[in-house]
């Protein structure tokens, strides 16, 4: 074992631009390729055969498994080779195959992912995505560019989200669910083309919310699918009920700042 620096445990074959800033803790497996422009923070380790290129940030505490790829140029024609980047937070495992490529300057210029996320095998994340903290992507989930997922979300194995959407905090798809409009928060959606299909109160429990809360979202729900109402009506009939339940109004924004419509 070698290092780019003293008491880095970085593999022999491994191959690490000198101009890479990394911990002196950080375990890198044989033949993993870290370019220049990368900073990864302490207590991370990065397995064998991952490529990882910059510009990329990653903090504390990450596992990176074999042949992922991760801070690669975006799969956009637009991209001219724009220094834009990838920030990723801290204590995420990232497993086999995963693929997260940087922003473009079309958006903010930059990918994002939080804190404590699970992201399995074969996921992609593409350009420009903002990923939340807690949440659980199964296998051969795929985030088209620009998707933004909130926190404590769960997509089932290879969900599919079309560019731009939006996915609300304790949102919850099913296997192989397609998703082309945004999910509002602690909602459930059903496998192909989705659809709601109640409110995630499995998850929401999981997470700590009491009865009164769960019951109040409940009746948002109702409110939102199950009343005939128009999106305008439900959202001020929600409006009216938020000062109950602070959850209800973060379901109020989220459908106020929707630019897709919703899934319904």
């Amino acid at each position: 074992m070698h290092g780019t620096k003293a008491g880095s445990l970085i593999h022999a074959t491994a191959v690490v631009d000198p101009a890479a800033r990394i911990a002196a803790d950080v375990i890198v497996g044989p033949y993993t390729i870290i370019g220049a422009d990368v900073e990864i923070d302490s207590g991370c380790w990065i397995g064998p055969h991952v490529v990882i290129r910059g510009p990329t940030r990653i903090g504390c505490d990450n596992r990176i498994y074999q042949f992922a790829s991760i801070g690669d140029v975006p799969q956009d024609k637009k991209y001219g080779g724009e220094a834009t980047r990838l920030d990723i937070g801290d204590r995420n495992t990232i497993r086999e195959y995963v693929t997260i490529n940087r922003g473009t300057v079309q958006d903010q210029g930059v990918t994002r992912i939080g804190d404590d996320n699970w992201i399995m095998a074969y996921v992609h994340i593409a350009h420009d995505c903002r990923v939340g903290s807690g949440t659980v992507f199964a296998n051969n989930a795929t985030l088209g560019g620009h998707v933004h997922v909130g926190d404590h979300v769960i997509l089932g194995g290879a969900t599919l989200v079309h560019q731009f959407c939006r996915i609300g905090d304790h949102a919850f798809s099913a296997y192989g669910a397609r998703i082309n409009k945004d999910v509002p928060p602690f909602v459930l959606v059903s496998e192909g083309r989705a659809r709601p299909r109640g409110l995630n109160v499995e998850g929401l429990k999981r997470h700590g919310f009491d009865d009164a809360v769960v019951q109040s979202l409940k009746e948002a729900y109702r409110i939102l699918y199950r009343s005939g109402v128009t999106l305008e009506t439900a959202i001020e009939r929600l409006r009216e009920k938020e000062g109950e339940c602070g959850e209800v109004g973060l379901m109020r924004r989220f459908l106020e700042n929707s630019t897709r419509s919703i899934v319904r």
